[in-house]
């Protein structure tokens, strides 16, 4: 068996434990509410502003960046252009990525990539949306990068002890996609029907995609 990934001290907890908004507001979200009122009584933006901003952050879905896969899987030139740049490839798409350095992450039956992001929850939210909660879960945050394995087979993701798992520990400045592979017996299908088999969770790389 081979793992590669970053060695960080946390305590082990189980991924069924994510953490929630309910309960008190943290000194973080009153810092957060007392700078957006700021912003609107200095009019650096007004509140309607802010709430299509925040609509259109709502509007992002896994399933532009199930389009990005997709052409990956079916434009062999396109594929490598985001291999070498992410933020290039996706801006082909007509899909806003920036100001977010993304780098996308290639899985073979050699290597699977998986991501994380240790110190809190920074995620390529303009290619998949809003992040589930079990990314955000202290418990999935410390134990992936111990134990990716173990944590892949929670998700229903079993991989031959000769594929190597890579962690990849998101920051503010750089994200990370998953180019998972992609399943097999489906050269017939169009760009549009491979898209519809990719889901959210192959592209953090905790499943892989299937036909079915």
């Amino acid at each position: 068996m081979s793992t590669d990934h970053h060695h960080h001290d946390h305590d082990h907890e189980h991924i069924d434990h994510p953490d929630t908004d309910a309960g008190p507001w943290s000194e973080h979200r009153y810092i957060e509410g007392a700078l957006r009122e700021l912003l609107i009584e200095k009019g650096v933006v007004t509140a309607e502003e802010m709430r299509a901003q925040v609509e259109r952050m709502e509007g992002r879905n896994p399933g532009l960046g199930a389009r990005v896969v997709a052409r990956a899987w079916t434009d062999p030139d396109y594929k490598a252009r985001l291999l070498e740049d992410a933020n290039a490839a996706v801006d082909e798409l007509g899909i806003e990525i920036q100001p977010t350095h993304l780098i996308a992450l290639e899985n073979t039956p050699e290597e699977h990539n998986v991501v994380v992001c240790t110190l809190c929850s920074c995620y390529p939210r303009n290619l998949l949306g809003l992040p589930p909660d079990w990314y955000k879960a202290r418990a999935y945050r410390s134990r992936v990068v111990r134990e990716p394995r173990a944590v892949l087979r929670e998700f229903g993701t079993e991989l031959p002890d000769s594929t190597r798992i890579r962690v990849h520990d998101s920051t503010a400045d750089m994200r990370y996609v998953v180019l998972p592979r992609r399943p097999e017996d489906t050269e017939g299908m169009s760009e549009e029907e491979l898209a519809a088999l990719v889901g959210r969770d192959a592209m953090i790389g905790v499943s892989v995609v299937t036909k079915d």
